[in-house]
């Protein structure tokens, strides 16, 4: 049974009808708002890997490294540090008998202070080895420039309906629907190779550490409809 509108007195309008004049001069629009952010945290990963004929042993010696590690770093309380993965796996030798144990610790540091964060690794390399480092964009700041970057796209979108309406000799437009997205773009930078800072702090003389740029951009996507 076909499903009628009643319009005025004795008027019978098919939905179908009404549905297609309601969806009549929609135009789905895209726009965006893209900002370059400075990379101002970073974050180290330093392990310390050691080998022993026990399992006992071999932990007992990975937390006293690990202690050391977190007591250097109350130096510098700007600095956060926490245990990182730690892994035990057994070693065999070529007649696939059980020879020993080697396991793996790491600590990850994250702070906004790069020299000190540089001068804590060199200290640290004493007794660790570098894992890699990377740069990107705090929570803090991320939020912060992604709320602008909101209020950026919706103007945009707004600029770019707004452009259409003599085009298509239109008045004015109503909002359809819109979504407000961030994008993928969004990339730290890499780690730098472990190779590159893997000297005995003694050797070490503190690197010059830029964080580089990050790319954030929101993407405003929808549809209007012309009047």
């Amino acid at each position: 049974m076909a499903v009628m509108l009643i319009a005025g007195i004795g008027s019978f309008i098919p939905v179908s009808q009404v549905f297609a004049e309601n969806n009549h001069r929609i135009i789905n629009l895209q726009a965006e708002a893209i900002r370059q952010v400075e990379n101002d945290e970073m974050q180290a990963i330093l392990y310390s890997e050691l080998s022993e004929k026990d399992t006992a042993a071999l932990a007992n010696k990975l937390n006293l490294t690990t202690n050391h590690a977190l007591q250097l770093a109350k130096a510098y309380p700007q600095i956060k540090v926490r245990s990182g993965n730690q892994n035990t796996y057994p070693i065999y030798n070529d007649k696939q008998v059980l020879t020993g144990w080697r396991g793996r610790s790491q600590i990850v540091l994250t702070g906004q202070d790069f020299k000190q964060m540089g001068d804590l690794i060199a200290k640290l390399q004493s007794s660790m080895k570098l894992q890699g480092i990377s740069f990107n964009v705090s929570d803090v700041q991320k939020q912060k420039v992604e709320t602008e970057l909101y209020v950026e796209a919706s103007r945009a979108f707004q600029q770019r309906a707004q452009s259409l309406l003599a085009p298509w000799s239109a008045t004015r437009y109503e909002l359809v629907n819109l979504n407000l997205n961030i994008s993928g773009g969004y990339s730290p930078r890499p780690m730098l190779e472990m190779a590159a800072y893997s000297m005995k702090s003694a050797d070490v003389t503190t690197p010059q550490l830029e964080g580089g740029e990050s790319t954030l951009r929101v993407i405003a996507n929808g549809s209007i409809q012309l009047q």
